[in-house]
């Protein structure tokens, strides 16, 4: 019984990690992936440099990028932040 009594602050330390720590990040990295996933063309964009681009294809692992009318540009899925709403 004493050893129950020892274990126990130690599991519900365990337990408050998982759901303050783990368990939102588990959360957030697979609503990323699904945006990630979810991305098609015309989609605007933000770079993990901080650039705001618009989707032009959509590949297995990279996305084809318009910066301007004239230049695209390949980039990894891993290195979109987020998408871009328009805040008009």
């Amino acid at each position: 019984m004493e050893v129950i009594s020892q274990l126990l602050p130690f599991v519900f330390l365990i337990a408050i990690m998982y759901f303050v720590i783990i368990r939102p990040q588990q959360k957030e990295a697979q609503s990323r992936k699904e945006m990630i996933e979810s991305l098609a063309k015309g989609d605007k964009v933000v770079t993990a440099g901080g650039v705001i681009v618009v989707v032009s294809k959509v590949e297995d692992n990279f996305l084809s990028v318009k910066f301007n009318e004239d230049t695209i540009v390949k980039i990894t899925k891993e290195s979109v932040s987020r998408k871009y709403e328009d805040e008009a």
